[in-house]
Parts: C-alpha cells; sequence; structure tokens
C-alpha cells in the first residue's frame, strides 16, 4: 500500500512541478541553514572524552590570604604549586595530575632550531586523557619523583625529526640540556582541548611531554594563567604566592567523588588552623561537561544563531504548511472520486502524508548540499573552532530526519483538512 501511496505522491508532484520546487526550496533553506548552526553546536558541545568524562574533574581551591580574598569571588581556576604538590603527595584520587603549557626550541638533526609548544605534567596524564602510544610508554610515576630527564614526543614532532622511525632511547636536544625520549604519541587529538582552555580552546596537541618536576628543576618557561599576591620574584618557587598550575583528577565513582571533594574541605580546614587564612575557604570539582560549561566553551552568539536558525526552518515550514493546503485543496475533485469509490478518511490523510514526506526527503538533500556550503563559510572565519567544524555521520543522517519531521508536521493540517473534503460537495462542483 505504502508503494502505491509513493506512486501517487511523485505523479502528483510531477503535475506541478513549480509549486514542487518552491516547497522543496522551502524547506532545503530551512533545514541547511539549521544544520549549519546545529553541526557547529554538536562540534563545540560534544563530549571530548567519551565514557569518562564524568570520571575526571577539574579541581580547584581558593585558599587566598585574607587581605586578598573577597566574599563572592568565584573559584580560582588554578592552583598554587605548594597546593598542587600536597594533593599529589597525599594521592586521593584514582590519578591525578598536576600541569601547565610551555614552549621550547629543541635542535634537530640538521641543526635547525624548531619551537615547539609543550605540556609540563605527570605520568598519570596520559591514562586519564586516554592519550595512545605509537612507540615506546609514557615516564613512570618514579620519574616525576626522580626529575628525570625524558619526555613523549607527538607523532608530528617524530615524522619531522626522525621520519617516523622509531625514536624511543633517542635524545632530545633542548638548548644545552638533553632529553631521553622515552615515548611517542599515536593519533590523539583532544577537541575541545578541555585539560587547558586557557591555551586555546581547539587546537593540536602539545608537541613535547615533560614531567613537571623536570620543568621545574630545568627552569623551562611556562606560560598560561598566572595570579600573584604579595612579593613573588620567582612565581614558580615552591612556596610563591602565585596560582598558575592547573589540575586534574581521576575519580572512578559517584562515591570517590564524593569523598574526594570532603577531602578537599578537610585540607582547606588544615590550611586554616595553621594558620594561613581565617575565610572559609572555598573548593570547586567540576568534571569534564561541567567544566565546558562553566568555561563557555559554547559562544553566546553561536547560541543565538542556533535559535535564530531554527526559527527561520519554522517560518519556511509555515511557507511549506500553506503551499500543500492550496496543494491539497485545489485537488479536491480527485479527492471527493477516491472517497466516493470507497477510500476511506485515514487513507486520504496517510496519501497526503507521504507527499509531504517526499517534499521533505528532496528538501532534505538540497538542505544538506547548502548545510556543506555553510559549514566550508564557516571553516573560513577568524575563529579557533572553525578548522575542526565537520558533520559526521550522526549530523548527516539528522539532516534528514529533520527534513522529514519537518515536512510531515508541515503536512498535518493540510492532510487533516484533505480527509474532511466531503466527496459530494466536491463531485457536485466538478
Amino acid at each position: 500500500m505504502f508503494g502505491y501511496y509513493l506512486d501517487l505522491a511523485l505523479r502528483s508532484l510531477k503535475r506541478n512541478k513549480v509549486l514542487t520546487a518552491l516547497m522543496v526550496l522551502a524547506i532545503a533553506l530551512g533545514i541547511g541553514t539549521s544544520m549549519t548552526t546545529l553541526t557547529v553546536m554538536h562540534v563545540l558541545s560534544g563530549d571530548p572524552i567519551p565514557g569518562k568524562s564524568a570520571q575526571l574533574f577539574r579541581v580547584r581551591m581558593n585558599v587566598y590570604p585574607d587581605d586578598s580574598f573577597r566574599q563572592g569571588d568565584k573559584v580560582p581556576d588554578n592552583l598554587t604549586r605548594r597546593d598542587a604538590e600536597a594533593l599529589l603527595l597525599a594521592g586521593q584520587a584514582d590519578r591525578q595530575a598536576a600541569m601547565s603549557a610551555g614552549a621550547m626550541v629543541v635542535v634537530s638533526a640538521k641543526g635547525e632550531p624548531l619551537r615547539v609548544a609543550t605540556r609540563y605534567t605527570g605520568a598519570d596524564f596520559f591514562p586519564m586523557f586516554d592519550a595512545p602510544m605509537r612507540y615506546g610508554a609514557a615516564w613512570r610515576r618514579e620519574d616525576d619523583a626522580g626529575r628525570a630527564r625524558v619526555a613523549v614526543i607527538s607523532d608530528a614532532l617524530n615524522e619531522q625529526l626522525f621520519g617516523g622511525a622509531d625514536s624511543v632511547g633517542q635524545t632530545l636536544r633542548v638548548g644545552d640540556q638533553s632529553l631521553r625520549i622515552v615515548g611517542v604519541l599515536g593519533d590523539w587529538s583532544m577537541n575541545p582541548r578541555f585539560y587547558d582552555l586557557s591555551n586555546g580552546q581547539f587546537g593540536d596537541s602539545e608537541q613535547v611531554f615533560v614531567p613537571l618536576s623536570t620543568a621545574l628543576d630545568l627552569k623551562l618557561s611556562t606560560s598560561g594563567s598566572t595570579s600573584c599576591w604579595g612579593n613573588a620574584p620567582d612565581p614558580r618557587a615552591a612556596d610563591a604566592p602565585c596560582i598558575w598550575l592547573q589540575y586534574w583528577a581521576e575519580l572512578g565513582t559517584p562515591a570517590k567523588a564524593a569523598a574526594y571533594r570532603q577531602y578537599l574541605q578537610n585540607y582547606i580546614a588544615l590550611q586554616q588552623q595553621g594558620g594561613r587564612f581565617t575565610h572559609d575557604g572555598q573548593a570547586g570539582l567540576l568534571d569534564v561537561m561541567q567544566w565546558l560549561d562553566a568555561k563557555g566553551v559554547v559562544p553566546a552568539d553561536v547560541r543565538l544563531q542556533t535559535w535564530l536558525a531554527l526559527g527561520f526552518l519554522g517560518i519556511c515550514l509555515l511557507n511549506t504548511v500553506g503551499l500543500l493546503l492550496a496543494k491539497f485543496l485545489r485537488r479536491s475533485g480527485e479527492i471527493g472520486v477516491r472517497r466516493a469509490l470507497g477510500a476511506s478518511r485515514r487513507a486520504i490523510f496517510v496519501q497526503c502524508l507521504v507527499e509531504a514526506g517526499v517534499v521533505g526527503i528532496a528538501g532534505g538533500a538540497f538542505g544538506l548540499a547548502l548545510a556543506a556550503l555553510g559549514l566550508v563559510l564557516v571553516r573560513h572565519q577568524p575563529t579557533d573552532y572553525g578548522a575542526y567544524v565537520h558533520m559526521d555521520l550522526r549530523m548527516l543522517l539528522a539532516t534528514f530526519v529533520l527534513a522529514l519531521a519537518s515536512s510531515l508536521l508541515a503536512g498535518l493540517l493540510p492532510a487533516w483538512r484533505a480527509m474532511h473534503v466531503a466527496p459530494a460537495v466536491a463531485l457536485k462542483s466538478n
């Protein structure tokens, strides 16, 4: 029966090509605009590490001294070195990593200097963030404690320096210092780069990873947000009054997360008792998706554009409703004959919805082409996320689902009016 309705729909659409083209164009414009903005929203608001995002937490504390504390201030994003090292030493999380971004100049085999983005972190960083290894392995926790001169490099840098060969055991020259390569990352791209949003929300991963303890020992340069109070000749010193280290903890269960929150409160209470400050102190523990939301990774203008695009789709649907209504009521005589020959109202209703669905599928196909063009324009915008906006299989399917659902919705009223056409009146008028 569906095949029969489909045949009738195609015949009807071919009889009035101009009206059909207008309906398809209306659907296509609405779908193309909506799917462009929805795809951008999907990329920006997507889960960057599915399966673990609810287990990884950004740790924050407000341990400002009394003269720098203001009631109602937000909890700082970063920690002091003193607090970060204390949390690492306590080891209350399944895994934990204090880290900072940086940059260094390495020397290629040809003696050419290369400036590379660097991350100073701990051994737990790699299993925490599912960073795969192509060659070798990450350094061990013992290397963190021993300030080992080791490094993990990216696959891209390995290709540039060693032609893609296994470079484990090779030496990475950094000025007058040298680091032994213990691992080479595989294909790993974390976007949004939730683990360090202060150094670009989207982009390639760092090219060199070094133990934080080693970076501090070698006095390697760091980058990122730093906030100091009081006199701080060396902001990176162990007791410097400066907040600059990012801290992440992996907590495998909700119970562990609750216990860690309590541990942070107890830690703050101990700092109060030690005379560090007298205010209540603050602690924050946000999982990955909460952290992305708190930092506004999805810009307000993108949200506004999405709502405007959906509103435009609604206007296109209203136009489609009018066109379908005019088309169906123009066929009152044909519908009356079918009703007189025994067709039920339900059959007329289904026939009209099938016709609306065909318009939706055609509109979805053209809308997909418009969305692809829209995404090309987005990728040429001066934004850090533009290059990463692509339509995946999920959004491809969503395009046709949205087009079909929209056209069926638009066809409900015209189909309902058509099925209530009185056969006698329709036949008499013809």
